[in-house]
């Protein structure tokens, strides 16, 4: 068996224990696989492991990703994560499944202007900044909600839900609390009216406090394909 298999494995394991403590069904969490800076044949070793989902950052490079795994491309859902630049709506709106990163109207609107008829709406996601970080991208969670209705009635978009990329912390009740203030903002917009079913929180080092606060699909890069170099 692949390291990546071993290492899917293991993650699956997380995910199954932290639901167990959070009584939730580990089903009902799904598993986004980072793939990003991380070459096509670690994306087939997960895919051969039985990974369907990968969550791509930069757009040159997951076109480049997507292109090469084109046989694969009935069978992969491909999730766009990263900061999204207007001029850079184009191929993503035409080339994958999701996008987690929208903060702006302005990019939502492209995204739908450019989905190709032929295709199937494009799922999205209000990328919240739940750190109140002057860094971070994200819609200031007091806006979430016109943005989010605004979002909503655009044409070839399916709002799904929310997504957040809080500030790291090292204890569990630390990593617990960016997470509740975007479960507690997905509850309002669902009460609100919006017909929303994904919070995509959780990452390597956080996923089981994203599980105890109601995450249904958690962004696992380094604990699947191991340390990132940015040198290249």
């Amino acid at each position: 068996m692949s390291h990546i298999a071993e290492n899917l494995r293991a993650v699956h394991a997380r995910i199954e224990r932290a639901a167990q403590a959070a009584h939730r069904s580990p089903e009902s969490i799904e598993l986004l696989a980072v793939s990003k800076t991380f070459p096509a044949e670690d994306v087939r070793a997960a895919f051969a492991a039985g990974q369907r989902a990968f969550g791509e950052n930069y757009v040159q490079e997951s076109l480049a990703k997507i292109e090469a795994l084109a046989d694969l491309r009935a069978q992969i859902e491909w999730h766009f994560i990263g900061p999204l630049q207007s001029n850079k709506t184009r191929p993503v709106a035409e080339q994958f499944d999701w996008v987690h990163s929208v903060d702006r109207l302005k990019i939502a609107q492209r995204l739908s202007e450019q989905r190709p008829d032929a295709l199937p709406a494009l799922n999205v996601c209000l990328q919240v900044n739940v750190s109140g970080e002057a860094s971070k991208s994200g819609v200031p969670a007091r806006d979430a909600l016109a943005l989010a209705r605004a979002i909503a009635a655009l044409p070839k978009l399916r709002l799904r839900g929310l997504m957040s990329i809080p500030e790291p912390a090292d204890d569990i009740q630390a990593q617990r609390e960016p997470h509740r203030i975007l479960r507690t903002l997905f509850e309002t917009l669902c009460a609100e009216g919006l017909a929303l079913d994904t919070m995509s929180m959780g990452m390597s080092s956080d996923l089981e406090a994203a599980v105890l606060e109601g995450a249904t699909m958690v962004r696992i890069g380094t604990a699947i394909f191991g340390k990132r170099d940015y040198s290249h």
